[in-house]
């Protein structure tokens, strides 16, 4: 059985609260969880202390077992220093497209024609 910590939604519409909850990763995301190991509330503000609670022990006790926490989990365990989360690197996502490249290159194809333009329109003025 694979296990998973994640988010469990709660709350009503447009407020959401999160129970943090170990699961069989084949159930539904409110549905059937084994235990319940914290929970976070994000209508309240980055800073308040009720905004994420964990059970620690809980969760080391889970991970131990073989439970793997999802993407937010696992941000919310770095905070608290309960896990480590890999720092993410993607270095060609900040590089500019296709289309972005062509538009730079017809720009400075431009501006060395005009350049060119005005020297040779210096030159035949002397």
């Amino acid at each position: 059985m694979a296990l998973k910590i994640r988010l469990a939604r709660g709350g009503s519409k447009k407020r959401p609260y999160y129970q943090i909850v170990v699961a069989d990763a084949r159930s539904p995301r409110d549905g059937r969880f084994l235990e319940k190991v914290g929970s976070w509330n994000p209508m309240l503000a980055k800073d308040n202390p009720l905004r994420v609670e964990l059970k620690a022990d809980l969760i080391k006790e889970w991970i131990a077992k073989g439970a793997q926490p999802t993407d937010r989990v696992l941000r919310f365990l770095a905070e608290a220093g309960l896990a480590e989360r890999a720092a993410r690197s993607n270095p060609e996502k900040a590089l500019p497209g296709k289309r972005a490249l062509e538009r730079v290159a017809e720009k400075k194809q431009k501006a060395e024609d005009a350049a060119a333009a005005a020297a040779a329109e210096a030159s035949a003025a002397e």
